[in-house]
């Protein structure tokens, strides 16, 4: 399998150097039609450069393996990066919003718009590629800072359809306000992709429970549940970079002895690590049944229970997430 940080990386180069080329082409055409709604997508496309470079960044410190002073690794950088991004991106739509009120008060009709608006168009389909790649790559690999660019480069294009169409209605009408008018309408979406992408990453740095990844875990725990797991709970996932943290608790038999408890940790360890492709730490607490245990217990030759069987206890996420103080709260420990 390859190393997903160094297909992270080669990626990004990629991004970069794609975004710089569409960015000398848009101020191109910006320069020859001096259209503010052109002006929007080359400053957008200032921030793409610069945020894929903060981001090339930010991938390649991620790499750095865990050392005493980062025991969880270098992952989290991702997040800031992200969150640089979503904040130039913000920073750029309330500079277009600006400059196409300034605009509106003084009109003035853009020239040679035939080229601006073939320029804008290659550009987007451009972007709209770049950014599916890179979310591909970066879903694939876990990296929200791929996942972020390419939102970001994607959203361009979603931006750009509407561009190129009020281009044209401009080209046709004459009325020189429709290009202050884009300028407003397109300045404030890329202002409310910004704060989407400053949301995720917050969440992200705050390490906000992510709950695609705790159900695969509990899909993962389930499907592959061995009689001795008797119950798994106080389940959390944290996310640093490419890999993952995962800490619960499993129940296991109380006349366990040291070894077959470290076995059935082990195979659960084991399950995970298959389920996320060797790319999660585990760190598993085992706790021994009580006499309440027995009634939901697939242990089948347990020489010491209490009670006859009724029925394995579902493994939900509601389940598998709740804390021990939440069940002594409820008196279920």
């Amino acid at each position: 399998m390859k190393d997903p940080d160094q297909i992270k990386q080669r990626v990004q180069v990629w991004m970069v150097t794609v975004s710089a080329v569409l960015m000398g082409g848009k101020f191109l055409a910006f320069f020859l039609t001096d259209s503010v709604g052109i002006l929007t997508d080359a400053m957008e496309s200032i921030v793409n450069v610069t945020a894929g470079l903060i981001t090339l960044y930010s991938l390649r410190l991620a790499a750095r393996p865990k050392d005493a002073g980062h025991p969880f690794g270098h992952g989290k950088v991702e997040l800031i990066s992200a969150s640089a991004e979503g904040l130039m991106i913000l920073v750029a739509g309330g500079l277009i919003v600006f400059e196409g009120v300034r605009r509106l008060f003084s009109p003035s009709m853009p020239e040679r718009l035939d080229i601006g608006i073939v320029v804008v168009a290659v550009a987007g389909l451009a972007n709209w590629i770049a950014g599916w790649y890179s979310i591909r790559v970066g879903r694939k690999c876990d990296s929200i800072a791929l996942v972020a660019g390419g939102k970001h480069l994607q959203s361009d294009t979603y931006s750009t359809v509407g561009l190129v169409a009020g281009l044209i209605l401009l080209y046709v009408t004459k009325i020189p306000w429709i290009d202050s008018a884009l300028a407003l309408l397109f300045g404030t979406l890329i202002g409310v992709t910004g704060v989407q992408i400053l949301r995720k990453t917050i969440g992200g740095l705050m390490d906000k429970a992510d709950r695609d990844v705790l159900e695969q875990i509990v899909r993962l725990v389930s499907e592959n549940r061995r009689p001795e797991w008797i119950d798994v709970h106080n389940l959390k996932a944290i996310r640093y970079g490419s890999f993952l943290y995962v800490d619960c608790d499993l129940t296991l038999p109380w006349y366990y002895n040291i070894s077959q408890g470290h076995d059935a940790c082990e195979a659960l360890k084991h399950t995970l690590q298959e389920g996320f492709d060797g790319r999660v730490l585990v760190s598993i607490h085992s706790d021994s049944c009580g006499e309440k245990h027995c009634v939901h217990c697939q242990v089948c030759d347990c020489p010491y229970r209490r009670s006859p069987f009724e029925g394995a206890r579902a493994l939900t996420l509601a389940e598998m997430t709740e804390s021990d103080e939440a069940r002594s709260a409820e008196g279920r420990e």
